[in-house]
């Protein structure tokens, strides 16, 4: 090789010494910032020279021509990102529902259901003190008035479950719009990064670190799955549907149900799909309108939730299991066993608010029953004033009012009457205007004995279970403090994974940044080691000069 190409060698070792400190440098740079990833300077020879080829020889005789600058590359664990990004949006799925059940707990017991569980126990008080003395006055009134403070404190306690239910649907379309901006910033970084890299050795990794950033928040939001062509585009699944393509983003729509045909869900909470997925019409007026979303859901939230089967991944699905898609009463769990189980049991607050208005619904049923059979009934000894249900205790709000359920394929959407639910329930306004109208004395005056021996029987007779998951039988009087320890107990349940989750992701966070954090130390070793590379590569170019110099020198002597 020639003196003059071998400062092209020299030169060579130059020119990738200092892009290699300048790519230390950029690390160090950003030792602290967040989201960053460490580069690499990738090196490679350049093609040898051939001075002679011998068929005789195991390689022909060749010369290096210098070093050669491949490109920058990122250092990343595809697995540890992998894990990373599906274990993060585990723990997000627990996360929620640790702190919805949370939110229940102080709902029953901190806050309004303090007053409840009183009012339970002074209604049954109140029994027992009319018991003493039945046709007192004071008593009968104090019966009633207990009744009603029972009733309101429950409006109140189930109020604040529905209050509940709605600040977490308005954190849907919070959400849904967050997803469908990081799907837009995914392609438009897509593009960004294929016009940079496209021909050319650089590498657009500050653009990719924030990609992975973006991934990163994806994943918290639900299950992904991506891949990275060989142009640099990432395409994207989210929920094992195409998300983030080449050319476009699928967005994930929000509807209230109430607006769809046929209707979904009467409260009208939102519900996202995919919107390339949904059917539309076009009415007179130009304007596009949604008539069904059957084949657009974005999930399906009666599938088991199980750690096998990756079901329990995403705060986004969480949010959607607590909340649930209505207002559940006693007829959420009474109609139908597998509609309970598949519709009811997973949603943590339709939960509680079906069982709750199970135990409501039991005890004003029960009052009622015993009230109307009594022999002491205004109507049994007048039947002149009316009929023995005219002076139950309970009485409906609005006795026409149903509720539209389609439990089964066997059993298809119908209309059932929404009898006596927490909400379409009050106290007899006659009763309320005299309490002393049902006074508890037979036709001979004497009292009443039997009713209030049934009336007692009735609050501490255990046949009530809460759910049909459950075998254990409550009365009454025990069965709210069943409802509050189950509650606890789900609720220790699910702090308990989340912890482990936490600690899972803690570890995995703790393995992906010992490969993509920068260390100062290292940084340091690498920069004196280029360093001392480009020293070299400039006193073998001061050789090679001097060489040439001499030779001049000496020639044109």
């Amino acid at each position: 090789m020639s003196l003059m190409a071998n400062l092209y060698v020299g030169q060579s070792g130059l020119q990738t010494s200092q892009n290699a400190l300048n790519t230390t440098a950029h690390n160090m740079a950003n030792v602290d910032t967040e989201g960053y990833t460490r580069q690499q300077v990738s090196q490679g020879t350049r093609a040898y020279q051939t001075l002679e080829r011998r068929y005789d020889t195991i390689a022909p005789k060749q010369i290096g021509t210098g070093v050669n600058y491949n490109h920058c590359k990122q250092v990343r664990s595809e697995f540890l990102d992998l894990s990373y990004r599906q274990e993060k949006g585990r723990y997000a799925f627990y996360d929620v529902s640790t702190k919805a059940l949370e939110e229940i707990e102080d709902q029953l017991q901190e806050m309004n259901g303090t007053e409840f569980a009183d009012s339970l126990n002074n209604l049954w008080v109140s029994v027992q003190e009319l018991a003493k003395d039945p046709c007192s006055a004071v008593n009968q009134s104090a019966m009633v008035t207990r009744a009603n403070e029972f009733l309101t404190r429950a409006k109140s306690v189930y109020n604040g479950l529905v209050s509940y239910q709605e600040n977490l649907d308005s954190t849907v379309s919070v959400m849904v719009k967050e997803i469908n901006d990081i799907g837009d910033r995914i392609r438009k970084i897509n593009e960004d990064i294929v016009y940079i890299e496209s021909g050319k050795q650089e590498k657009a990794n500050d653009l990719r670190d924030e990609r992975n950033g973006l991934l990163d928040k994806l994943g918290e939001y639900g299950k992904i799955e991506y891949h990275e062509d060989i142009f640099g585009n990432v395409s994207v699944l989210f929920e094992g549907s195409s998300f983030v393509t080449t050319d476009h983003v699928n967005h994930i729509g929000l509807i209230t149900t109430e607006h769809v045909e046929p209707p979904e869900s009467p409260v009208g909470y939102a519900t996202p799909y995919w919107e390339y997925a949904a059917k539309t019409e076009v009415d007179a007026e130009g304007n596009k309108i949604i008539t069904s979303i059957a084949g657009g859901h974005l999930y399906n939230l009666q599938t088991t939730i199980s750690t096998t089967t990756n079901t329990d991944i995403g705060k986004l699905k969480a949010v959607l299991l607590a909340r649930g898609d209505h207002n559940a009463t006693y007829h959420d769990i009474v109609e139908d066993e597998n509609y309970y189980n598949s519709n009811i049991a997973q949603s943590v607050i339709m939960n509680v608010q079906a069982e709750f208005d199970q135990m409501i619904h039991a005890i004003m049923t029960k009052i009622n029953e015993v009230m109307i059979n009594a022999e002491s009934n205004p109507a049994t000894l007048d039947k002149t004033v009316g009929f023995p249900a005219d002076f139950a205790l309970f009485v409906e709000a609005n006795p026409t009012d149903q509720l539209t359920y389609e439990i089964s394929e066997d059993k298809p959407a119908g209309s059932i009457n929404t009898g006596f639910t927490i909400m379409n329930t009050q106290v007899n306004p006659k009763l309320i205007q005299d309490p002393t109208l049902f006074t508890f004395r037979m036709i001979d005056g004497g009292e009443d004995t039997a009713t209030m021996t049934a009336l007692k029987e009735a609050f501490t007779k255990e046949e009530y279970i809460l759910n049909p998951n459950v075998s254990t039988r409550n009365s009454f009087v025990t069965y709210y403090n069943s409802l509050v320890s189950q509650v606890a107990n789900s609720g220790d349940v699910y702090k308990s994974i989340s912890q482990a989750q936490e600690e899972t992701v803690s570890a995995v966070s703790s393995g992906r940044e010992q490969i993509v954090g920068v260390s100062s130390d290292e940084e340091l070793e690498f920069m004196i080691m280029f360093q001392n590379a480009y020293n070299a590569s400039s006193r073998y170019i001061n050789v090679v000069s001097e060489m040439l110099e001499h030779l001049v020198s000496t020639l044109g002597s």
